[in-house]
């Protein structure tokens, strides 16, 4: 019984420390930092909620986060022009109309003639300037993605470096996690205290 009381105290502590966590995280990004490309390319975001204009979406250097044909993620470079060899900011994406492209052009042209002719009739939307909204996040969980998404583009050949920063378009803090899970642990300790104050039943 002992030992289940402390791992569920163990819990209530995982609990709070996420809670603290996402808390800190909401405050930190009140809302997303807006930045220029330009300025990112030696300096490290003072937020991980950002927004970022000034740049470019290379579509044709791509990487298939899945690696089969079933694709629902493309690791996208973000660049101010294609001369750009070694992108420092990737996005990862799940944006259907980017998929739908991409898909299109690797997996349902089935020779190099049609993909020209396809790649001309959308050479803009390879190539497109816009914004991207996303979130990079500093915690254990996400320096595990980040090694994952560094071997990934090392195995394509691709040159890596530490300042390389990879976006989640899409992603921003959650509202609710943290207070949730600072709820639930005070539930628990509050458990706890009880479970230790009730007297063990002597046999």
């Amino acid at each position: 019984m002992k030992r289940f009381r402390f791992t569920f105290l163990a819990i209530c502590m995982l609990l709070t420390w996420l809670g603290i966590y996402d808390l800190v995280l909401q405050l930190r990004n009140p809302e997303p930092l807006r930045v220029e490309l330009r300025e990112l390319s030696s300096a490290q975001p003072q937020q991980e909620w950002l927004s970022i204009s000034g740049g470019h979406l290379d579509l044709l250097k791509g990487i298939n986060m899945s690696g089969t044909i079933e694709i629902d993620s493309f690791l996208i470079p973000f660049v101010e022009d294609r001369s750009v060899e070694n992108p420092r900011l990737w996005i990862e994406t799940r944006e259907p109309a980017i998929i739908n492209l991409l898909t299109t052009y690797y997996f349902k042209l089935d020779n190099e003639q049609k993909r020209a002719t396809y790649l001309k009739e959308h050479q803009d939307e390879f190539f497109p300037a816009t914004t991207v909204t996303g979130m990079t996040a500093d915690n254990m969980i996400a320096d595990s993605n980040r090694d994952k998404l560094l071997e990934l583009l090392t195995s394509v050949g691709i040159e890596t470096g530490e300042d390389i920063l990879f976006i989640s378009e899409g992603k921003e803090p959650n509202r609710y996690r943290g207070p949730g899970f600072l709820l639930l642990s005070i539930i628990g300790i509050i458990r706890f205290i009880l479970w230790s104050k009730k007297p063990s039943k002597q046999n």
